[in-house]
């Protein structure tokens, strides 16, 4: 099966840099751009701290990449679109031919 790969996504990974008090602060790196299929899933609204959240699961389709490679995304990576960020829970291949990696994925926002 051939998807639509219309979505243009940048591929961040946590870093910690340090915050010049002695700590460290988490911040974000570009690994790369992926095109991706993005489809949102199931959502719900959770308790947050100050206001509530809206969480949404989304189901991203990428192109595959060996597990060796930094543009194969995993778990606690994240995807950018604009103002948007998807926290990627899990990824699998699709098939077995390993064309696709299906990533897992949900989105915070303020509600």
């Amino acid at each position: 099966m051939a998807y639509r790969l219309n979505r243009k996504l940048v591929l961040e990974m946590p870093a910690r840099v340090p915050d010049g008090a002695g700590g460290f602060a988490e911040s974000w790196m570009p690994l790369g751009i992926v095109w991706a299929n993005v489809t949102a899933r199931t959502g719900r609204e959770a308790a947050g701290i100050a206001a509530p959240l809206s969480r949404v699961a989304y189901r991203i389709i990428t192109r595959a990449a060996p597990p060796t490679s930094n543009a194969r995304p995993q778990p606690n990576q994240r995807f950018r679109e604009g103002a948007r960020y998807y926290r990627i829970l899990s990824v699998a291949e699709q098939d077995a031919d390993g064309r696709y990696l299906i990533c897992t994925a949900q989105e915070e926002t303020v509600a």
